[in-house]
């Protein structure tokens, strides 16, 4: 895995041994930000990273010029791997915390212009995220949403849909946070 572009561009996330995470492919992250550069502002923006993984996503808004951002996964071996990472490219506008998601999500207070969640594709909770994360104001006005889910995952009636891009196997749905 290597970071897209940005001030971290062409550095490589080192191989996670042993790792059981599906990390989102170059290709498809290459893609999923191509079309959040085109609805938001990544430069100077905050953004959580909701079942991070090994943070490559966390990683890729940083070098684009996120003003800061917290990644959320339970795995202590990620954990372990993004703190690492975070001290080798020196980043100091990322937190990384070791917590349950759905516990998390509760507790938080802060309020994200953009949030992207990667849960793993067997949860039974995906099709809930999204109410979830709308229920506790987690973005900020004109905030935006990203679900990374399987095909079989259809959120076309949630409230603040926007639209699914599917790249191969990985398909991505966004929701448009339009009020205060």
């Amino acid at each position: 895995m290597r970071i897209i572009s940005g001030i971290l561009k062409g550095r490589r996330l080192p191989v996670l041994k042993g790792n059981s995470t599906r990390p989102t492919t170059d290709f498809a992250r290459e893609a999923l930000f191509n079309v959040i550069e085109h609805k938001k502002e990544i430069d100077q923006s905050t953004f959580l990273d909701l079942f991070a993984g090994t943070g490559a996503v966390s990683f890729e808004f940083i070098s684009r010029g996120a003003l800061n951002g917290i990644c959320v996964d339970m795995s202590q071996k990620t954990q372990v791997y993004r703190k690492q990472c975070i001290q080798q490219f020196e980043i100091e506008n990322l937190a990384s915390l070791r917590k349950d998601v759905f516990k998390f999500i509760p507790k938080c207070h802060q309020k994200f212009d953009i949030i992207f969640a990667d849960p793993p594709y067997q949860l039974k909770e995906i099709s809930a995220l999204p109410e979830l994360i709308f229920s506790f104001k987690l973005l900020n006005k004109n905030g935006l949403l990203i679900v990374e889910h399987p095909k079989e995952i259809d959120f076309s009636q949630e409230k603040h849909f926007i639209e699914t891009r599917s790249y191969s196997t990985v398909h991505f749905s966004f929701f448009n946070n339009l009020e205060a």
